[in-house]
């Protein structure tokens, strides 16, 4: 059982991720891989084990999963707090990890499982590049082509909580993470696969929604890190691939902008979504607009898409 422990400066210094964390999804869904009791991710896990047949990947993922194991203790440098900034930003933070924090993490895997003689290596700092590389290889093979669906979900869950902050308060947003938390003030409580309690210390903390994350949440081990919990999103109401007539009829990148605009985004993150320029948003916007599928309205700087009647009937 995990027990988060908040005193009155906590509460105030709750956070939620503005997006999907790039480095805490590629270590989940690594181990997600492993795992072949879980439908949600079926699908996802049969057409990623056909990339893997690609040497460079499997390598990689193989490589990692020897230093994160599925259902295991997992050294926390694997997802620093600079990876909330983008992939390139957490690859570069884990580069910099000091010497003597390795040292304490490997430490603390060989307490928990059996190491290959390699990764000793990782205490000097000697393997932190071929273990980003590793990272930026499985990142590329099993969150990306899953990014838009990954992004939709968390964004989805964060408007929620957000939501559920501005009317309740710290107190409800705490509250709506059941059915993985459980809220008696002043302890948050999981399921976890050990009994530990983290005692936040007016520090706060982060809550991360996340895609790949499943069942309980996750936790960073080290208690003298800032606090950081990731927990899992709601797969219910998770879109269905793009169908293919759409591409057909639309271009694969229009149609794919209509589909994700099912989820009432701004064009900035359709831009972030689709990982296509603003220019491009604007020109497909434009264009599905005029023809009567989406609907747009600005709100100060931002605008905000929508689908018509006619737009959802296309998606059916």
């Amino acid at each position: 059982m995990l027990r988060i422990h908040f005193t009155d400066h906590d509460l105030a210094r709750v956070r939620i991720a503005a997006a999907p964390d790039p480095l805490w999804e590629t270590v989940l869904a690594m181990q997600k891989l492993a795992l072949d009791g879980i439908p949600a991710f079926a699908r996802w896990r049969r057409r990623v084990r056909e990339e893997l047949r690609e040497r460079d990947a499997r390598t990689a993922v193989r490589f990692l999963q020897a230093i994160a194991p599925p259902a295991r203790y997992f050294p926390d440098f694997l997802t620093p707090a600079e990876s909330a900034g983008g992939l390139k930003a957490g690859l570069a933070a884990l580069r910099g990890t000091p010497s003597d924090r390795l040292g304490r993490e490997v430490g603390l895997m060989a307490q928990h499982h059996r190491l290959p003689k390699w990764i000793h290596g990782l205490a000097e700092g000697a393997a932190l590049d071929q273990v980003a590389e590793a990272l930026k290889i499985a990142h590329d093979t099993l969150v990306a082509p899953q990014w838009t669906t990954v992004r939709t979900q968390v964004d989805t869950d964060r408007a929620l909580r957000s939501r559920l902050a501005g009317e309740s308060g710290t107190f409800g947003l705490l509250d709506s993470l059941r059915p993985a938390f459980r809220w008696e003030a002043p302890i948050l409580t999981a399921r976890y696969p050990i009994d530990r309690d983290l005692h936040l210390r007016g520090r706060g903390i982060r809550l991360v929604p996340s895609y790949f994350c499943w069942d309980t949440p996750v936790a960073l081990a080290d208690d003298d890190l800032p606090p950081v919990v990731v927990f899992p999103v709601s797969h219910e109401h998770e879109p269905a691939p793009l169908p293919k007539h759409l591409a057909t009829l639309l271009g694969r990148t229009r149609a794919a902008v209509l589909y994700a605009v099912a989820g009432c985004p701004s064009s900035g993150e359709l831009a972030d979504r689709l990982g296509i320029s603003a220019a491009a948003v604007s020109r497909h916007t434009t264009v599905l607009r005029d023809a009567g599928l989406i609907t747009s309205r600005r709100h100060r700087a931002v605008v905000l898409h929508n689908l018509t009647p006619v737009g959802s009937a296309l998606l059916g």
